[in-house]
């Protein structure tokens, strides 16, 4: 619990090992059934450059951002921004870290209480609650590979009629739960594990086996099916949630392009290329900042209880090249329904406009969507 970073296998994006120096950029790729590596980055957008503060501004408006960082200098590499960062936000408390697992503990606990005993009206109160707390335990994106924030392949999306669609009801309105494709897709396969992780992840299949096995029966076997969706299932979607709105909000914005590996450059990627999100008090605590997720591309060694810290000495010395939202029905709305295909110049191509007549789903979301920020 030194940190809630952990690992949680690999996914379809592979991520190089990062370079050195000083700070704005990213990378990544969604294929069912091949494995592209593409990086995100941080600079002009065509028809305008970011450098252009009045753009800046308008975008941010358009998108659902609070600040839309200006493009880092190619000369910053990520070693300077790591040592201006204070030696204190690398050092593990014992005492912090047992905090953080009686706050996941107690409020998964008392979570199940709730759901136990809460009118039938109540309950997705109670499921909101216990889904968040989930999310603390087990918060755990990996920096090379994240789930379902990677934009889809155009030759994959003609490819097929019958993929296509699906494809537009995963990155439309089933978004936010795309996080269960890749667990289903990437956690069951020890062969997309590092050699060194396969002891580990046969250990972590094992559990969550064996939990199948006898957790499941016990559960219905006390409380029937019924109590199965209401104890599990509703729980476990709620996680969910947590895990795709978390992962696609830090990594996907209209502004944040591509690159491949011979053009990417780490400084710009992990401090321009990630964006922070403030949520509501009660999720921050609960999923332990994993909100302030920029300090942890900077360098994953920082713990989650001194991600705050470090994010404010990021903000002091290079706050003016930093992606920043709230959490906001604009900015989903902008995620769901304009960041689909990957497109080299334009970074996004909108599924509606590529293929209108299959496309209902979008339009549908454009249409319900508050556009409130």
């Amino acid at each position: 619990m030194d940190s809630f970073f952990v690992y949680i296998g690999a996914y379809l994006l592979k991520w190089e090992s990062l370079p050195e120096r000083r700070s704005k950029q990213k990378k990544c790729f969604l294929s069912f059934r091949k494995h592209k590596i593409v990086k995100a980055v941080a600079v002009t957008v065509a028809p305008s450059p970011l450098d252009d503060a009045e753009h800046r501004q308008k975008i941010c408006e358009d998108y659902g951002f609070r600040k839309i960082g200006e493009p880092l200098p190619d000369y910053v590499t990520l070693r300077d921004i790591t040592e201006t960062l204070p030696k204190k936000v690398f050092e593990i408390d014992d005492v912090k870290a047992w905090k953080s697992v009686l706050i996941s503990a107690t409020s998964y606990a008392l979570g199940i209480f709730m759901i136990a005993k809460a009118p039938w009206y109540l309950l997705p109160l109670a499921w909101a609650w216990t889904g968040t707390a989930i999310t603390g335990v087990s918060s755990a994106f990996r920096l090379d590979e994240d789930t379902a924030w990677n934009p889809v392949n155009k030759e994959e999306f003609d490819s097929s009629p019958i993929l296509r669609k699906a494809i537009i009801y995963g990155y439309g309105p089933f978004r936010p739960w795309m996080s269960i494709a890749h667990w289903i897709i990437s956690h069951f396969d020890v062969k997309k594990f590092r050699p060194n992780e396969v002891n580990r992840v046969k250990i972590s299949l094992a559990c969550v086996f064996a939990f199948m096995a006898i957790g499941w029966p016990l559960i219905i076997y006390n409380t029937g099916i019924v109590g199965w969706i209401k104890f599990w299932l509703m729980p476990w979607l709620g996680y969910h949630f947590w895990m795709s709105t978390f992962t696609m909000v830090h990594h996907t914005a209209p502004h944040i392009p591509f690159k491949s590996s011979d053009e990417w450059n780490a400084a710009q990627a992990q401090l321009n290329g990630t964006v922070h999100c403030d949520y509501p008090s009660w999720i921050e605590i609960l999923c332990h900042d994993i909100n302030v997720h920029i300090p942890h591309h900077i360098s994953p060694r920082i713990p989650s209880y001194n991600l705050r810290a470090a994010h404010q000495s990021l903000q002091e010395n290079w706050g003016e090249y930093m992606n920043e939202a709230t959490w906001n029905w604009r900015l989903m709305k902008t995620i769901l329904t304009v960041c689909h295909v990957y497109h080299k110049e334009q970074n996004y191509i909108a599924f509606d406009e590529l293929a209108p007549e299959d496309s209902r789903p979008i339009t549908f979301l454009k249409k319900v969507m508050p556009d409130y920020a």
